[in-house]
């Protein structure tokens, strides 16, 4: 790379995102909460309207309410139930407000981020193959073929976000190990038919789906036991998605007309790493799964949760480098850990007579409650608990072992005192956890319900103005203290989960310098552990 390159005046942009997908998108919104000056690098003339996947799950629907986007998906259809490798699962106990799974097409999904990012300053670039890449010591030039020719792009990182054929994975040479896939599915949305539901029909040919999309169309999938995987160069002809449909249920569809069709199979790959120097991975261009219950997607979008904030901070100069790693060691693991519960779904679902034995006991033991909510739990990504470095519990005013530090902050509605985050003189005004993060910056709530205390800590986080607003909240007396029962003062991440909690008497300095950057906005206090891998469990 030219020593232009990596000259300020030359750079286009804090971040290109490649990739105008869900992910993609996600990624830009919260880039440019951040402040970074965001470019995103889309191939296509204009937003797919193929919707692969069609299912939020509760965190996901969490994040979307922290962000204010949940009037924007309108009033989706809700199902109580899921499944796990095709055996019901009852989500309607979990612990969330939006226990179940909500059918929202990709599509709408897509354009809803859309019309955010944009609205949000994000550049976003139609047209624009990414064929190229560039790293240097301080930045990474991007080239991409457009019907005017070849354009270069230069940016102080680089985010793929471009799919499972991910071009920026490739030419990073970051190595996707796994397991190719061994078995099939055929899908396709299709319009003119009138066909029962079919939920996970085990059949002596094979496996049978059909149901009801939100717009009207009909899905269907299926797959024929022992048959192969076939390579393909694009989508299967509607005759052949009839011929196995008619093979395996006996149902003739044919007169229907296919408005989408693909295949996909169990291929099971995970990146070796989620970053290289300037260059991450996001959604399937990090992890390639067989989409079962919906949670490709919601595993994407969460990556761009974790990662926007992060890398706005770094790319911004308001946070080192070392923050990036973080994203590495925490959604590296959740992603193995999904990847291998939908491998195990895959094996449950799409195998043959042999897996019946299994498939009965499994379901012996999902009649259980805590079974079931233990799986639902995984499925809808609420049992997600990082474990947090600089997030150690502080103070003696509760028991360690129960800090809700590195799960997500639960909703609670709060009586707000005073905020930093709104001008005009304090008052007593209601205002949710998820309601206090519409900004994508990070909280803290002091909850001390101490003058004295909350004038400290307003001096002590005056350097972190722009990245923390600071909240005098008291919890409502019904809850009883609820989850922050004990402790005083709560450290939220941008994300959504919680960093670091403490009692009155706790300094949250080292935590917020850990996840913020310094008071100085140049690094990291040394005094303060490094991130541990990822722990999950029930909350």
């Amino acid at each position: 790379m030219d020593t232009a390159d990596s000259a300020v005046a030359e750079v286009d942009a804090d971040v290109v995102v490649v990739g105008a997908g869900p992910v993609g998108l996600m990624l830009a919104c919260e880039l440019r909460l951040g402040g970074a000056r965001v470019i995103v690098l889309e191939s296509l003339v204009a937003p797919t309207t193929e919707s692969r996947a069609s299912t939020l799950h509760a965190r996901t629907l969490e994040f979307f309410d922290q962000r204010g986007l949940l009037d924007q998906l309108g009033s989706p259809p809700v199902q109580s139930s899921g499944h796990f490798g095709g055996i019901p699962l009852d989500f309607s106990g979990l612990p969330t407000r939006f226990p179940g799974q909500y059918k929202v097409l990709q599509a709408q999904v897509e354009e809803v981020l859309a019309r955010r990012a944009t609205a949000l300053g994000a550049d976003i670039r139609r047209e624009h193959e990414v064929c190229g890449l560039e790293a240097g010591a301080d930045t990474v030039r991007v080239r991409a073929r457009t019907p005017a020719g070849l354009v270069g792009v230069v940016a102080r990182y680089v985010v793929g976000c471009d799919g499972e054929d991910s071009t920026v994975r490739v030419l990073s040479g970051i190595d996707f190990p796994g397991a190719a896939g061994t078995h099939e599915l055929l899908r396709a949305d299709i319009t003119g038919i009138e066909i029962a539901d079919r939920r996970f029909e085990r059949l002596p040919e094979g496996l049978a789906i059909a149901s009801r999309l939100p717009n009207g169309a009909t899905r269907v999938m299926v797959s024929v036991f022992g048959r192969p995987v076939v390579s393909r160069m694009g989508a299967p002809e509607f005759d052949e998605i009839c011929s196995v449909w008619q093979q395996v249920t006996g149902d003739d569809i044919a007169h229907g007309t296919p408005i989408w069709r693909n295949a996909f199979d169990d291929t099971s790959r995970l990146a070796g790493r989620l970053r290289s120097g300037r260059i991450l991975l996001a959604g399937d261009a990090a992890h390639v799964q067989m989409p079962s219950g919906g949670q490709a997607i919601n595993l994407g979008l969460q990556d761009a949760a974790n990662l926007g904030w992060k890398l706005a901070a770094v790319a911004t100069g308001a946070a080192p480098e070392d923050l990036l790693e973080t994203y590495h060691e925490e959604r590296h693991e959740i992603a193995r850990r999904v990847l291998g519960n939908i491998r195990a779904q895959g094996l449950l679902l799409l195998g043959g007579p042999e897996v019946d034995a299994t498939r009965t006991v499994l379901r012996e033991l999902i009649a259980y409650p805590e079974v079931n909510d233990r799986l639902a739990a995984m499925i809808a990504g609420i049992d997600v608990r990082y474990a947090i470095g600089g997030g150690e519990a502080s103070g003696t005013g509760a028991d360690r072992q129960h800090s809700p530090v590195g799960a997500a902050v639960p909703h609670v509605e709060l009586a707000v005192t005073s905020t930093t985050a709104a001008a005009g003189a304090p008052g007593t005004d209601p205002a949710s956890t998820a309601a206090l993060l519409r900004s994508g910056q990070g909280v803290l709530l002091d909850l001390a319900d101490c003058a004295g205390r909350h004038e400290w800590l307003s001096g002590r986080l005056a350097p972190y103005a722009r990245r923390v607003d600071l909240v005098a909240a008291t919890l409502p007396a019904a809850d009883g203290g609820g989850v922050f029962a004990g402790w005083e003062t709560v450290l939220v991440r941008p994300d959504g989960y919680v960093a670091w909690v403490g009692d009155r008497y706790s300094d949250p300095g080292p935590a917020v310098d850990f996840w913020f950057g310094s008071a100085s906005g140049g690094g990291v206090s040394g005094s303060v552990p490094g991130v541990v891998p990822v722990r999950v469990g029930s909350l």
